[in-house]
């Protein structure tokens, strides 16, 4: 079946259950088009939308109701009696009833029975016909006017997939042959290059060849603080360029870009339902055939214990319960609320890949780090080469630097920046990656190692040095099965780290830091910090084992981290973070979590908005439950009309779906 996204008239749009996969799923070019249409001012299938249009059968139907009243109670004309009433009522019930009635008509086609259309026109119809019409057409006029601010509720929870959308252009200014071409951006390759003017969007992700350019970022971080790029740097799709005309070399295909990916995340994200809810949907399908069997055993059962029982009494007390008992305000409001809840996060640049996460966040006990990339900087640089004077050092830092240039960690770039020139006469065979350990690789049929101490270790090269002593970072180099020396490498905190671990703390989440870096250096950043546990020199399975160690205490863990070694712990956690903007795409497609600007102290606010979701939501169970239970009690007793009926189900829902916009429009 292929996903919707159809905004349907007030009144017939599915409710509950079925209007709940209505915004679960959402087709991407479907809500392009929609955006495009709508810059353009071209008619389409939303013109109903127009507030006109979506409130004039409920203004018809309430004008009629209210000039029935009138003359029922004020005026009381002598005309007004008999069928003219009847068909007065009538014609006051159609605008907001006939949508309804028809849609119960097609689900029972369907062997759909039980759904709030059936419930609502069983009430309505046994309403007119004891000849309660005012009753009978208030129930559906408020159940209407409830439809349409459900409706409008769930359009602006889509509003932030909307605006990502928007940030994509569909065509994009190329160089070819020296002259400027608007082509689709689809169609363009790799390599081909971009001009970019002054408040255009960038299509495509590339590489800037032009000296400096400011962008706004905002689509893909949530900061709009303009963002300086130099030659070289990585600009992504959605970026918008703020002065000058630039040029842009492509490196990704239309479909590969990062906000392609993001894209995905978030149209995918409502697909994953979180515990609450798929308790709530569960419950609503059970839920409604009993209410039908204990209404009608509302109206039929007294008659074998009261000996003054009145049919028309007891029907309409039945009705009552019929319409207090409808589900509408628990099945809508609760998805809306973490719908929610994964927009608010997404226009703060976090991007959930599902509701439950936003649940299991919200009660995480511990969070896991990883230090490089994640708490500090991941940008390094070479302080000190310290090489035995009997090798010649250009040469082997040559060779050093062709190494790691197979590597994409942080160190390895590092190197690779220090090192001015690579050799061509250096050819490597058999490189090898080592995780948690380093490289190899063979240069003139001799062996070259490069990485941590650990790594000499394993080959059993001896070294004359205690790497404990040495605080920074140390890349030990070893040739031909002799130690040659060492490189000493320093990263910096970042400037949020310390915002991120006192906010935690304030939180009642308890932090911990798993590094494959030294000891000493992992320590000092975790004091510094103010991080209660720290653990260095650890291969990527170690890492996997702290995490057990946790678990099984019985606690939850979140693991935050960017590296490709990350990706089995981070698979191992109840949730997986990933930092996005430096973190490799192997983390991120294992993540559940992408923190896609790389401040850490986005981790807490994630925790936050997860805890305040679930706030709202069983702010909205319980909301539902009391009032119902009570008007249901009153109902049963013959103590509550059909007025207090139509509050405790179109009243309650409404305060619950205005409770879960507050989700949306909440400053964090």
């Amino acid at each position: 079946m292929k996903d919707k996204y159809i905004q349907k008239a007030p009144v017939k749009s599915l409710c509950c259950a079925e209007d709940e996969n209505e915004y679960s799923k959402v087709d991407t070019k479907r809500l392009k088009n929609e955006t495009d249409n709508h810059e353009h001012g071209e008619d389409n299938e939303h013109d109903h939308s127009h507030p006109i249009k979506i409130f004039l059968p409920s203004i018809i139907s309430l004008v009629l109701l209210l000039g029935a009243i009138f003359f029922d109670n004020v005026l009381k004309p002598e005309w007004f009696k008999g069928w003219v009433r009847i068909l007065w009522y009538l014609l006051s019930y159609t605008p907001v009833g006939l949508p309804v009635l028809k849609e119960a008509g097609i689900n029972i086609g369907k062997g759909e029975i039980f759904s709030e259309f059936f419930l609502m026109s069983i009430a309505t119809i046994g309403a007119f016909a004891i000849g309660e019409y005012p009753e009978g057409v208030a129930v559906m006029l408020f159940y209407a006017i409830g439809e349409i601010f459900q409706n409008i509720a769930v359009k602006r929870a889509k509003s932030s997939i909307k605006s990502l959308l928007d940030q994509r252009p569909d065509e994009v200014t190329v160089l070819r042959n020296n002259l400027q071409q608007t082509v689709k951006a689809e169609s363009v390759t790799i390599d081909e290059i971009i001009q970019l003017k002054p408040g255009e969007k960038l299509g495509l992700d590339g590489i800037l060849l032009s000296e400096i350019t400011s962008f706004n970022t905002a689509a893909l971080t949530g900061e709009s603080k303009p963002d300086t790029k130099t030659k070289g740097d990585t600009v992504l799709a959605g970026m918008i360029n703020l002065n000058t005309v630039a040029q842009v070399k492509v490196t990704a295909s239309y479909t590969d870009s990062k906000l392609s990916k993001i894209l995905e995340l978030v149209q995918n994200a409502t697909s994953r339902k979180a515990p609450t809810e798929l308790l709530i949907r569960k419950f609503a399908k059970i839920y409604t055939p009993i209410v039908v069997l204990l209404a009608i055993a509302t109206c039929l059962l007294p008659y074998f214990f009261i000996s003054d029982y009145q049919f028309n009494d007891w029907l309409y007390r039945s009705l009552v319960f019929l319409v207090i008992s409808c589900p509408c305000a628990l099945v809508i409001s609760i998805p809306l609320g973490y719908f929610g809840g994964i927009g608010a996060a997404s226009r703060n640049g976090i991007l959930f890949k599902g509701s439950n996460f936003l649940d299991a966040l919200a009660s995480i006990q511990n969070l896991v780090m990883d230090k490089t990339g994640t708490m500090t900087e991941g940008v390094f640089k070479v302080q000190e080469v310290v090489f035995n004077p009997g090798f010649n050092q250009i040469e082997i830092l040559k060779m050093v630097k062709a190494l790691e240039s197979h590597s994409s960690h942080p160190v390895a770039t590092a190197i690779v920046d220090f090192v001015d020139s690579v050799s061509d006469e250096i050819f490597l065979q058999s490189v090898e990656e080592i995780p948690g350990y380093g490289l190899k690789a063979e240069v003139d049929g001799k062996q070259l190692l490069v990485g941590n101490f650990k790594l000499m270790d394993k080959f059993a090269i001896v070294y004359d040095i205690d790497p404990k002593n040495i605080v920074y970072t140390v890349i030990a180099v070893a040739y031909d099965k002799e130690f040659i020396g060492y490189i000493t490498i320093a990263d910096r905190i970042k400037e949020d780290a310390q915002i991120t671990i006192d906010k935690l703390n304030l939180l009642g989440v308890k932090s911990t830091m798993l590094s494959g870096d030294k000891s000493t250096i992992v320590k000092f950043v975790a004091e510094k910090l103010g991080i209660q546990s720290a653990f260095g020199d650890l291969l990527p399975e170690d890492k996997v084992n702290k995490i057990k160690e946790i678990k099984s205490k019985g606690e939850t863990v979140a693991f935050v981290g960017d590296g490709v070694n990350d990706a089995p712990v981070v698979a191992l956690s109840d949730v997986g973070i990933a930092m996005g903007g430096l973190g490799s795409d192997a983390t991120i497609e294992t993540a559940d979590v992408v923190i896609q600007d790389d401040k850490p102290s986005k981790i807490p606010l994630a925790i936050n908005i997860g805890k305040q979701t679930r706030l709202i939501v069983w702010q909205n169970i319980i909301l539902a439950f009391v009032v119902k239970g009570i008007v249901l009690i009153l109902g049963a007793g013959g103590l509550a009309t059909m007025w207090e009926a139509v509050f405790a189900d179109v009243g309650v829902a409404f305060l619950a779906i205005l409770n879960s916009i507050r989700m949306q429009m909440k400053k964090f």
